[in-house]
């Protein structure tokens, strides 16, 4: 049952804060003279003016004279009341702000605009006072590094030269953006990281709003069984055999679609979903990507792409935060960028507003040759936790089976033919002898390897 905040007892409220100056400062980030009582709202008013004005708490005489309102003067405030009333004063702020933001949600869903109404009830519920006191520098300087070195790098990339530059991996509560050009593969990267986090068990969900779930299905399928896309569906008992073998040995994933400018709010609404339905809890979530969502605290237009994705990259980290897991997503390089090498922040679609949130941002550097060779390069614009701003981490990629990988996990993955293989494959090869020719035998013997050109050589003597 609700409590019931008489009037008796806001009253007692403002009487302990001008009995002790200590009270109404530790509530002062909480205090808001609309949630009291129509006939207490003018001496709260008038405590919280003078306060800012003077630097001091008013007289009860004062507040009568100005008010109307009789107060009774305290003559001290002990420990254990001082407690009651923090505790008491924190529920009756909720409470208040909570029941009026109820009320005041009766116009929005009149309007049709109900993603503001969940953010304003968030805001209500955590309201609260300012416990902790942050930390000690000088108490206790063990614990303080030990608990850093405990918690940096918790989760891996799964590619260990890029844990190297970042002193360990992805930490908890952070956003990851890797940036790219239109075609340069950010899907590709977006799946080839799910795929690592679920190879080191951990739990997670791809969210798609540009592909479809089949689709990025069928791309995983090939990266974690090694089989080329193209030849998936003649080998679908290997493929089932081998997917249900990973899938006894790592961790979850849920690959789900969403439609785009669909909103920070459906991913935690189907997040919470899929916890409740199968008890499934993210480490990680991969969202394909930042550019298609669109802000919930904000009315922006969409053409407006500096304001909306400072919107939606500040509330996709404040989830990563909330859930206490690792946010990575992907977004649109510009036109500028086409022609470069070097990326920095000025080619990033939408200006620098995401930069400036995400705790770590990769440029996605590659080309057609590239491509060919399996080759990507990763080149770090920004990480918050480590020095490797500039630094670049070259990787491998298997135009098969799709997969890019660190140059050290070469030994712990048999991919299938590489374009580099297939190069090699096609370069036509010859062995020189240096003996003297005789009448029987040409001035240079060349063997040719290539079983094309030697085709096309036999009918040119043909003819």
């Amino acid at each position: 049952m609700a409590k019931d905040y008489s009037i008796d007892l806001q009253k007692l409220f403002l009487e302990i804060m001008l009995a002790d100056a200590q009270c109404f400062v530790r509530v002062q980030n909480i205090f808001d003279s609309v949630n009291f009582d129509r006939s207490l709202k003018a001496p709260a008013d008038f405590i919280n003016n003078y306060s800012k004005k003077y630097a001091d708490l008013p007289d009860v005489t004062q507040i009568q004279a100005d008010t109307g309102v009789k107060l009774q003067k305290l003559d001290s405030v002990d420990a254990a009341t001082t407690e009651w009333f923090l505790d008491e004063f924190e529920s009756f702020t909720r409470h208040e702000t909570l029941k009026r933001v109820i009320l005041d949600s009766a116009d929005l869903i009149e309007k049709g605009e109900y993603d503001p109404i969940e953010k304003l009830v968030k805001d209500a519920v955590q309201i609260s006072l300012t416990r902790d006191l942050g930390v000690d520098y000088f108490a206790d300087p063990r614990a303080r590094l030990e608990e850093i070195k405990n918690n940096n790098g918790q989760m891996t990339t799964g590619w260990p030269t890029l844990d190297k530059k970042l002193f360990g991996g992805w930490n908890r509560g952070e956003l990851e953006i890797f940036a790219g050009g239109s075609g340069s593969g950010k899907s590709l990267f977006m799946q080839n990281l799910a795929v690592n986090m679920m190879q080191s068990g951990r739990n997670g969900a791809y969210i798609t709003l540009e592909l479809s779930e089949n689709l990025c299905s069928m791309r995983i399928d090939s990266m974690t069984t090694g089989i080329a896309t193209n030849k998936i569906f003649k080998n679908i008992d290997d493929v089932e055999m081998k997917v249900k073998m990973m899938g006894k040995k790592s961790g979850n994933l849920r690959i789900k679609y969403m439609p785009a400018q669909s909103t920070v709010n459906d991913i935690r609404s189907y997040l919470k979903e899929l916890q409740i339905k199968d008890g499934v809890t993210c480490d990680y979530i991969c969202v394909d990507y930042l550019d298609l969502l669109m802000p919930v605290s904000a009315k922006v237009s969409p053409s407006d792409l500096f304001v909306k994705d400072k919107y939606v990259s500040e509330e996709l980290r404040n989830l990563a935060k909330e859930l206490d897991i690792v946010l990575i997503t992907a977004s649109q390089l510009n036109r500028s960028s086409v022609e470069e090498v070097e990326f920095d922040p000025s080619h990033i679609s939408g200006g620098i507003s995401k930069i400036n949130t995400a705790d770590n941002v990769f440029g996605i550097f590659t080309s057609r040759a590239m491509r060919e060779t399996g080759r990507y390069q990763l080149q770090l614009m920004k990480t918050r936790s480590s020095s490797g701003v500039g630094q670049k981490v070259d990787l491998t990629f298997d135009i098969e089976s799709l997969r890019i990988l660190d140059a050290e996990d070469q030994d712990d993955y048999t991919p299938g033919p590489s374009s580099s293989n297939i190069m090699d494959k096609l370069k036509k090869k010859s062995v020189v002898s240096d003996s003297k020719p005789t009448e029987h035998t040409p001035k240079i013997k060349a063997e040719v390897q290539t079983t094309a050109l030697k085709s096309m050589l036999d009918s040119l003597k043909g003819n």
